[in-house]
């Protein structure tokens, strides 16, 4: 994994933190010399985690379709850190429910999740973001393709990729980059459990310009990436990292 030597020492924000991606990101911040501050609804996890890592690894439990919640975690992490240097929206639920069989309560709590959710961290961690923080929130290449039964799903990852666009122009005068990354089928141990069979796994390399299997480390080199300053040039940007399954 590269070197970013100036993520030592920032403090980092993550939202759905305790596995997958999330938990990926984590550790390769962690790598870096940064403070990492994760929150998650999986406490287990998120303490087993944060344990592994010592006191530059802090996890709180976080209902992020509670704004109290969410303005609290930031509120006690800028006062023990300071400075908030970056924010990944990465936290996002994907339930397979078809349009007509869902209820107008379950699209509500699901945009809720995906990204009212994004809305309220930008909003309490922006004001302690210095010029040259960066913020990255996660999409998905199903914004792209357009799978069933995902309808409700993929619109919050239009709207993710939409909010990033404009958020960059609304920062950009002050130096805050803004920038989505949309992941392929990641073998995440929830996939591999739930959905990923050995069918999936040859549409997966079927479908892929590169048929390898994507891994939630690979999707972490790119958040470091977009979080250090040598991609000081990129924003309002989606990075898709999918082996060029939304290209094919």
């Amino acid at each position: 994994m590269p070197t970013y030597p100036d993520l030592r020492d920032c403090t980092i924000l993550i939202t759905g933190g305790a596995n997958g991606i999330g938990a990926a990101m984590v550790r390769a911040f962690i790598e870096q010399g940064s403070r990492v501050a994760f929150c998650d609804v999986d406490t287990a996890a998120g303490r087993s985690l944060a344990a592994e890592h010592g006191p530059n690894a802090i996890f709180h439990r976080v209902d992020l379709r509670q704004e109290s919640q969410i303005s609290s975690w930031i509120s006690a992490i800028r006062k023990r850190f300071g400075p908030i240097h970056v924010l990944i929206n990465n936290a996002a639920a994907d339930p397979r429910i078809k349009v007509g069989e869902m209820s107008a309560a379950q699209w509500d709590d699901l945009f809720a999740r995906n990204m009212r959710a994004y809305f309220l961290t930008v909003r309490e961690a922006n004001p302690w973001m210095p010029e040259g923080s960066s913020i990255i929130n996660f999409a998905s290449i199903v914004f792209h393709t357009g799978p069933i039964p995902l309808s409700a799903y993929v619109a919050t990852k239009a709207a993710a990729v939409g909010f990033t666009r404009s958020l960059a122009r609304e920062l950009g005068p002050r130096r805050i980059r803004v920038n989505t990354i949309s992941p392929g089928w990641i073998m995440t141990e929830r996939q591999l459990k739930q959905y990923v069979t050995p069918a999936t796994k040859r549409l997966i390399r079927s479908s892929q310009c590169i048929p390898d299997l994507n891994q939630p480390s690979e999707i972490a080199e790119v958040a470091l990436f977009l979080a250090s300053d040598v991609s000081r040039i990129i924003t309002g940007q989606e990075i898709l990292a999918d082996r060029g399954w939304a290209h094919s």
